[in-house]
């Protein structure tokens, strides 16, 4: 049986993995609204400062740097608006229109106040380019813009606006290329969008393959007994006036087959529910690591190989076993092959000069369980150190000749 996509596990839920991606798009997107806000707060940071060393004038500087502020915050929520729309979700009309209102707002303030045609649209132009425009048009809309935002810095340099030389030079320049950086940074977002995206649907379709393969094998196998068993139970009924014994033959070999039909659908139950020993491994290395224990996993590659059937009742017991008399600081598994046998062993750390009796029920009943397939279980205490070592014959994980072809 070929093994699920990573993306999903067999019971179709996303695995920790999937969780953590999406959790790190919540991260990167706070990232990028930082980065936006951080581009937008530098800008109205040199505009008042630009309208603050003109001497006498102390109006201008307040206006300029409230209105920025104000501004600059209502941009939260068409960005907020922006993650909602790029998300699928609705996005109300007054998220826009509130932040396009305060952009017009201070840009017509500001540019009057400073006398700069610079000052007057890049507000509006900013908010433009946060808006979430169809695939295409937000490259269109940045291009114009950042072209318009040009003239206007070249109109005010030529109307004496900006100070001659460089550094009166630079924020303007910066003016016009925020728009830019802004959406740049929304790209990125974007391009993480849809990788999750895409790797949502490769779990929905990974799980949907295994429900149909599922299905197939279901529908195989009752369907193959039920028609043998419908083709016994006719001929018996046909006997039964003339030959009550061949009849009678036919009723138990119909028996006979309901017997493996029940048997063969609880062989598939047993395969869709087994878990492969490596993923048994992670999994017990991920609850350890969640109880803030520190974990080192050695797994050989070829651990999924492993008989599930005998080791991962071990593994589940053990990793129970370190949850509740372990001292809760550190823990070492190991799946290995050697010689063959596959050999499973966890050490952990214990409370320092606690009691130490007997090894549990648990323990006692994994080691009948091993004995029963040849394995061994051997408890091993040195120091502060409390070690199961498991040992199953390799043979073990091979299905019998004939499993699975009922």
């Amino acid at each position: 049986m070929s093994s699920p996509s990573l993306a999903v596990d067999r019971f179709g839920d996303p695995p920790p993995g999937a969780r953590q991606l999406a959790r790190g798009i919540t991260a990167t997107w706070w990232y990028t609204l930082s980065a936006v806000l951080f581009i937008e707060l530098f800008l109205v940071l040199i505009w008042a400062l630009r309208v603050f060393v003109r001497p006498g004038d102390v109006v201008a500087p307040l206006v300029v740097g409230a209105g920025g502020l104000v501004w600059w915050l209502s941009t939260v929520l068409l960005l907020s608006g922006y993650r909602r729309g790029v998300q699928g979700e609705p996005v109300a009309l007054w998220t826009r229109v509130v932040p396009f209102a305060l952009a017009v707002a201070f840009g017509v303030a500001s540019g009057v106040i400073a006398d700069s045609w610079l000052f007057a649209v890049t507000p509006l132009a900013q908010s433009l380019a946060l808006l979430l425009w169809p695939r295409g048009v937000r490259r269109r809309v940045v291009v114009f813009a950042t072209i318009v935002l040009f003239i206007l810095a070249f109109i005010d340099g030529m109307r004496g606006t900006v100070d001659g030389g460089i550094p009166g030079w630079l924020p303007s320049f910066y003016a016009v290329l925020i728009p830019a950086m802004s959406v740049s940074s929304l790209w990125w977002w974007d391009v993480l969008v849809t990788l999750d995206r895409a790797r949502a649907s490769e779990a929905r379709l990974a799980a949907t393959q295994e429900r149909l393969r599922v299905a197939t094998d279901v529908h195989d196998l009752q369907g193959h007994h039920l028609q043998v068993i419908a083709l016994q139970l006719e001929l018996a009924e046909r006997l039964m006036a003339r030959d009550a014994d061949a009849a009678l033959e036919q009723l138990r070999a119909a028996r006979v087959s309901v017997d493996e039909a029940r048997q063969g659908t609880r062989d598939l139950a047993t395969r869709f529910r087994s878990v492969p020993l490596g993923d048994e491994v992670a999994n017990a290395r991920d609850l350890l690591s969640a109880a803030g224990i520190a974990v080192e996993a050695d797994i050989d590659v070829d651990a999924d190989a492993a008989p599930a059937s005998a080791l991962g009742p071990v593994i589940r017991e053990t990793t129970t076993n370190v949850l509740r008399h372990g001292a809760g600081s550190r823990a070492h598994l190991s799946l290995r092959r050697d010689a063959g046998t596959w050999r499973y062993e966890v050490t952990n750390d214990v409370v320092p000069g606690a009691e130490r009796g007997s090894t549990g029920s648990g323990l006692d009943g994994v080691r009948r369980r091993l004995a029963e397939v040849g394995g061994t279980l051997e408890v091993r205490e040195q120091g502060d150190d409390f070690t199961v070592i498991v040992a199953v014959p390799e043979a073990e994980s091979r299905p019998a000749a004939g499993e699975g072809e009922r």
